[in-house]
């Protein structure tokens, strides 16, 4: 995996030679004041989990909240390196919740098992640019395959380090950082996540333009190192139709004190692939998608990232990522555009996974239902301003997801981004 991945990289690099832009981004730098941009967005989010028969604990947890998501990006001063600053504020407000509702992840829980009223965090960053490569030390919101920070709830986790991202050749990105912390989504503590060290490096290449690749890979200290593969193919058919093939693999090896994740006390050593297939015709698309586990030990992520699982059956409710499970996802989209609502959309998809391998049994069973539908206002003054409803609906006899056989799942969510600066 490892001579694969350099050989790949290695190539795009002698392909994209010829391909260097003559003016880089630095070249054509406005100036610190000039080139910023300070954003807030405004959640709000209605979360209600339903655990149904759960004789043995909590029965429901239900939340509201409003959060406050707000990121001020300078620009670089001009010159051969350009320097600027970034900044992080971020508050959430409790709207209702309850002792018997409190745990939905939208706020912090003090002793008395409540959740607080308020919570806040704030951070920043220092940046460089040089040409086309930017160095970024400081608290940030990352995306990469092998640590991404998740964005599900009320506010979002935030990353602590340095990653330099570089596109100095067209069509090829690369990524090198070195993180030493990421905090919880409801948490203003640093680190709550006890992120020790994570180090990341890889790209993604635009080998044309509808057929992409990209190889990363992380060493997260204590916990794991993993490999990252992905290919994205997409064949257009006509107009209004297209195929769109996407292929996701992990390979993750434990390493260090914390290495142990399958319940029979086994090494963590594991392969993860999803490969989906959607087809579009006009305002429908249809995908089908298979999902696998081989090795031993569930597919492991959360201290790098609640986001870091870039595979298909990864949705609403479950990941579909126990030790040995195979998965299949029917999903259907419908774009109302085209018949004459722009904005609007729905989707539905449908998840079963067979063969888990948790305490108890061999064949764990699994399925997840998931509905949304969301409206994005395109005109006006609140203009950009979405509304969205997501249901989940999660059923297993063997309690493949977290011991809790059923689950039923609400999440409202209306987002307005402000643009201040």
């Amino acid at each position: 995996m490892r001579v694969m991945k350099w050989s790949i990289i290695a190539l795009a690099v002698a392909a994209g030679t010829s391909q260097l832009a003559m003016a880089s981004s630095q070249d054509e730098s406005k100036g610190f004041v000039e080139d910023s941009a300070l954003n807030v967005k405004l959640r709000n989010l209605y979360f209600s989990r339903d655990f149904r028969n759960n004789d043995s604990g909590q029965s429901r947890r239900e939340e509201w909240g409003q959060g406050f998501i707000g990121t001020f990006e300078s620009g670089f001063t001009q010159g051969t390196v350009g320097f600027g600053v970034d900044a992080i504020g971020l508050l959430g407000l409790k709207l209702d919740s309850g002792k018997g509702r409190a745990g939905t992840g939208l706020f912090p829980t003090g002793s008395d098992g409540r959740s607080q009223d308020d919570y806040s965090e704030g951070g920043g960053a220092v940046k460089l640019r040089i040409s086309d490569t930017v160095l970024k030390v400081g608290d940030q919101f990352t995306a990469l395959p092998v640590l991404a920070t998740d964005d599900s709830r009320l506010l979002p986790e935030v990353a602590e380090g340095a990653l330099i991202t570089s596109n100095e050749i067209k069509g090829l990105t690369l990524h090198a950082g070195h993180f030493t912390g990421i905090n919880a989504q409801d948490q203003t503590d640093r680190d709550s996540l006890h992120l020790k060290q994570a180090d990341v490096l890889g790209g993604t290449y635009a080998i044309t333009d509808t057929l992409s690749t990209s190889l990363y890979y992380s060493k997260v200290e204590d916990y794991w190192r993993k490999y990252y593969a992905n290919v994205n193919w997409s064949l257009p058919i006509s107009d209004a139709q297209g195929l769109v093939f996407d292929f996701n693999i992990y390979d993750t090896k434990g390493e260090g004190a914390n290495n142990v994740t399958a319940y029979d006390g086994q090494k963590l050593d594991n392969r993860a692939f999803s490969l989906s297939a959607a087809y579009n015709i006009g305002a429908h698309t249809f995908t089908l998608a298979h999902q696998r586990v081989t090795g031993d030990g569930d597919y492991a992520y959360g201290v790098d990232g609640g986001g870091t699982i870039f595979l298909a059956n990864s949705v609403q409710r479950s990941d579909f990522n126990a030790e040995d499970e195979k998965s299949w996802q029917a999903r259907y989209d419908l774009n109302m555009a085209t018949y004459g609502v722009p904005g609007l959309s729905f989707m539905t998809r449908y998840i079963r996974g067979t063969d888990a391998n948790v305490e108890g049994t061999n064949n764990g069973k699994e399925w997840e239902r998931n509905i949304e539908a969301k409206y994005v206002l395109q005109e006006g003054p609140a203009k950009d301003l979405s509304f969205r409803v997501r249901q989940a609906t999660y059923r297993s006899a063997d309690g493949v997801y977290y011991g809790s056989p059923s689950i039923d799942e609400v999440r409202v969510i209306v987002e307005y981004p402000l643009s201040i600066l």
